[in-house]
């Protein structure tokens, strides 16, 4: 089933016109991936609302505007638009409402520096340019059948890859945490991922209480925790999954750490549901570790959203604000971390349901000893 652009431009244009606005200038390469499929990098979308001519009219008038790299590309790619050819690509769409309807112009302004502004205003003088910051990104949000399908497959490359390496002895003492990530980021390629969803993290030791450690020529040792925090990428698509392990033989104390993150991982698992405050939802989990007495150790949000970026909305987090929407993907990661001593995050990627989260990342969380 391919991904259906023309829904998601719809959805756009009764965003703006239940706003009351004209038309949207995307210039976030992601959103006009998100909305048209294209993959280039350099473009920009002008997408109109719907106006008397109705919603047809205002597709026929939807423009992708890119340079003459991605002639070629940009017509296999979006066939369904008109597509224009020019280097300043945004700057071309402005001059071009300069000349024409409409009126107003909306415009990505989390995303649009202040020199691009000014040099839009005089190039469409006679048109107001509305900010308005994280329209699409709303959209993007709730994910449908194709990108759910695609997240699956992001999600299934890396736990076949995770399964894979412990299958081949891959976490071991004497190896170092450069060795392990290589290796780990090999076998997501080998299991069909197009790419890393991000550098991934290997924590031995001392390391894993580093929540983002990058990877060093550390030596994993017997007795170590070993935290690994990855992901794949199919279509664009991103996973995200930690999973932590202890080598050789687990301390008590290992043990009642691992126990206790695991419990406020399912508690924030089980909070998940469509209009859940995402603040409730951070809560749920972090009320496990608070009562355990060690709340000042768990040292950031909860999870986040995924999808086309790997970190993208919702945020949930103490400080989060709005509600979980059906059909959002998002992590599950609570973590505690003894500085000098170690650390464990277990993160799972799900898709809130109605009836129940779906998970996506299925690699065991039970405390495992290799």
């Amino acid at each position: 089933m391919p991904a259906d652009h023309g829904s998601r431009r719809a959805a756009l244009r009764a965003a703006l016109a239940a706003r009351d606005l004209d038309a949207l200038l995307v210039t976030n390469l992601v959103n006009i991936r998100y909305l048209t499929g294209f993959t280039g990098s350099n473009a920009a979308l002008l997408v109109h609302a719907a106006d008397a001519e109705g919603a047809e009219g205002a597709e026929e008038r939807t423009v992708i505007c890119t340079d003459g790299r991605y002639l070629t590309q940009v017509g296999e790619q979006v066939p369904d638009l008109r597509a224009e050819i020019a280097r300043a690509s945004a700057a071309h769409l402005i001059e071009s409402v300069g000349r024409r309807s409409p009126s107003s112009l909306a415009f990505e302004s989390h995303v649009v520096t202040v020199d691009e502004f000014a040099a839009w205003s005089v190039l469409a003088p006679d048109a107001r340019l509305d900010p308005v910051p994280g329209l699409v990104e709303e959209l993007r949000m709730v994910k449908d059948d194709f990108e759910v399908g695609l997240l699956r497959a992001a999600c299934l490359a890396a736990d076949s890859a995770l399964a894979e390496l412990i299958e081949r002895g891959g976490l071991r003492p004497g190896r170092t945490e450069k060795e392990v990530g290589r290796e780990l980021e090999a076998l997501m390629l080998a299991h069909g991922a197009d790419g890393i969803s991000f550098e991934t993290i290997v924590a031995a030791g001392a390391n894993s209480a580093i929540p983002h450690h990058r990877p060093t020529e550390a030596v994993l040792a017997g007795g170590d925790f070993v935290k690994l925090d990855f992901g794949a990428e199919v279509g664009g698509y991103h996973s995200d999954m930690t999973r932590t392990y202890v080598l050789g033989q687990a301390a008590d104390w290992q043990r009642d750490v691992y126990a206790l993150v695991a419990r406020s991982q399912e508690a924030g698992r089980h909070a998940l549901r469509p209009g859940a405050e995402v603040s409730a939802v951070d809560g749920a989990a972090r009320r496990v570790i608070e009562d355990a007495g060690y709340g000042e150790l768990f040292l950031h949000g909860l999870g986040h959203g995924v999808g086309l970026e790997i970190h993208e909305a919702p945020g949930i987090g103490k400080l989060g604000t709005g509600t979980l929407l059906d059909g959002a993907a998002v992590t599950v990661e609570p973590g505690v971390y003894f500085s000098g001593r170690g650390g464990v995050r277990i993160e799972d990627t799900l898709v809130v349901r109605e009836q129940g989260p779906e998970l996506l990342t299925l690699t065991t969380k039970d405390l495992t000893v290799v």
